[in-house]
């Protein structure tokens, strides 16, 4: 059985924004960290060259996964498609590893301190559910097709 579309509320297409920046500031993060230039490396603190290092290729994969499927979902989300879901799950489930590398098998915090090595992939993994729940919403009141 087809169900009709809803017209979604005001507030839907500012939220759908609001997710689709904050995409693209992940895809604008992942080209910073995997094309960085040799010039802008050589001017990190000796720390923070060094954490570079401890970033395997699986990692940049991933990365590279988590962005690209998180961008695809907030345009689904702007066009209003639910396979805007799962691209934010897929994205998701390359957030939960990367993050979790970041934290626990780098010296992140010590080059950074704990709390700002803590905040971001906190609010990273936050967003990352928050897109999920906003889809199925969405989807619930038919706002998507």
């Amino acid at each position: 059985m087809e169900t009709s579309k809803t017209k979604a509320p005001n507030w839907y297409l500012v939220v759908a924004v609001i997710l689709l920046l904050w995409n693209l500031m992940g895809l604008l993060s992942f080209f910073a960290h995997v094309f960085i230039t040799d010039e802008v490396l050589a001017s990190l603190p000796e720390q923070e060259r060094q954490l570079y290092d401890e970033y395997p290729l699986w990692t940049n994969l991933i990365f590279a996964i988590a962005v690209f499927t998180g961008f695809a979902g907030a345009i689904g989300l702007m066009v209003k498609k639910k396979w805007a879901r799962l691209a934010f799950i897929l994205s998701l489930c390359a957030i939960v590893p990367q993050m979790i590398h970041n934290l626990f098998f780098t010296k992140s915090m010590e080059v950074y301190g704990t709390a700002e090595a803590v905040s971001m992939p906190i609010i990273v993994v936050v967003f990352g559910i928050l897109s999920i729940w906003f889809t199925n919403y969405s989807i619930k009141k038919n706002w998507l097709n």
